[in-house]
């Protein structure tokens, strides 16, 4: 008997395009200023995605907390070397922060910043 086993194929495409950039790459990206993190949570199909979302809220906590340093760091100016040493910490610590997260982000990984990614979390949902 001369009978055609049935091969599998590979499934159909999805019947819609996904337009828009990938979950990683838009939680990345919402680290580069606080102005794509607020995009993100306004424009649609981003808005949506938890991924996203919980970048973006990260990110404006992060900049919530460089606004509330800044204040400090007027003050600290005023004490030499000492001052200016702390400063150049807390702004070096904010940098690598925020590119770890960019990092973690872009790998798909949720990255949690120690107390910030709570609050985060809870506004993502």
């Amino acid at each position: 008997m001369d009978e055609q086993q049935a091969v599998p194929s590979a499934p159909p495409p999805a019947a819609h395009v996904d337009t828009g950039l990938a979950d990683n790459v838009a939680g990345a990206l919402a680290y580069i200023t606080v102005i794509p993190a607020i995009l993100f949570l306004l424009i649609e199909p981003y808005s949506k995605r938890p991924f996203v979302k919980f970048n973006a809220f990260q990110c404006i906590c992060l900049a919530v907390v460089g606004i509330v340093l800044y204040p400090i760091d007027v003050v600290l100016l005023f004490i030499p070397i000492l001052g200016w040493a702390m400063i150049l910490l807390i702004w070096l610590t904010m940098l690598v922060m925020v590119v770890m997260c960019i990092v973690k982000a872009y790998n798909g990984v949720k990255f949690k910043i120690p107390v910030l990614g709570n609050f985060a979390e809870k506004f993502a949902q």
